[in-house]
């Protein structure tokens, strides 16, 4: 696979990490998922990550994950994985993961939340000089970057290809991008209720948790956005979307267990969520359930 595998266009999809009944991870769950996924035209897979519960995973789990979702791909598109933890820890699953056949890495923030720049940039550093594979940084929570800050990245880190905006800031994100221009890959990653606000300032990648779920809702809006049509899209997100995320944003940790729930409920069980994430109240599997019967359509 090439070292530089992503394209520069299209829809990231994710699986949900399946658990059996005592949390141990599920591979002919995540075989059956990632075989549904890599069904419908993603520009890649990106296991694990954020929704995956990658936080909660040994490094022997996220390794595997990778690999499995790579072997069940069989080249239909590039398997992102992800790493996280600290440098060493990160550098570790950056090595295995590159052996296991992924084609990029999502780098998530360290462990040591509101680390100074100085710190992070020698942590991305690290995870860079560990494989030949390109990296996407991920800007989320306290993770934070002005424009002169993702400069000095795309500057002194030469596999830097991609930055997922999570952050959902589209002033600063403007900032950013006019400063650093097309030596990044820009992706949309906030949310796929944020489609419309990405589209509209010009990306082009999108990730989607619904994806997981609904791939072809996914490639519904995905579609619409990449064809800046904003009747569609943002109808599509305003019927389909921003009711899950409503239910989602409700209690933290509802965005990962929401959608276990989901998959529950449509036949796909992936098991429950993994502390500290909260398990859902009845009130919002009633929700939930009212979420999925508008989604018939896509179903």
């Amino acid at each position: 696979m090439s070292k530089d595998p992503l394209p520069m266009r299209g829809i990231v999809g994710f699986p949900l990490a399946p658990f059996r009944e005592d949390l141990s991870l599920d591979i002919k769950a995540l075989e059956r998922d990632v075989d549904e996924l890599s069904r419908h035209p993603f520009c890649a897979l990106n296991a694990p990550a954020g929704i995956s519960e990658v936080f909660s995973l040994s490094v022997d789990e996220a390794v595997e994950m990778v690999r499995t979702t790579v072997r069940v791909v069989a080249g239909r598109m590039p398997v992102i994985g992800c790493v996280c933890y600290s440098a060493t820890v990160a550098c570790e699953m950056a090595r295995r993961m590159e052996d296991a056949g992924a084609g990029a890495l999502l780098v998530l923030p360290p462990y040591y939340a509101g680390a100074p720049f100085e710190g992070l940039i020698a942590y991305y550093r690290a995870v860079a000089n560990s494989t030949g594979l390109p990296l996407a940084i991920y800007s989320r929570g306290w993770a934070s970057f002005s424009a002169e800050e993702v400069d000095r990245l795309a500057s002194e880190i030469p596999t830097l290809r991609f930055w997922k905006d999570g952050q959902a800031d589209l002033r600063n994100l403007q900032r950013i991008r006019s400063r650093v221009g097309d030596r990044l890959v820009w992706i949309g990653g906030a949310g796929d209720d944020c489609a419309a606000g990405y589209a509209a300032i010009g990306l082009d990648v999108f990730t989607s948790s619904i994806s997981a779920l609904a791939p072809a809702l996914t490639m519904a809006w995905g579609d619409a956005a990449l064809a800046r049509d904003f009747p569609r899209l943002n109808g599509l997100l305003e019927e389909y979307v921003h009711p899950l995320f409503a239910i989602r944003t409700r209690r933290r940790g509802y965005e990962v267990t929401a959608m276990k729930e989901m998959a529950a409920l449509l036949g796909r069980p992936v098991g429950e969520a993994r502390p500290p994430l909260p398990p859902l109240g009845p009130s919002e599997t009633a929700d939930l359930q009212r979420v999925l019967e508008s989604w018939r359509p896509f179903l």
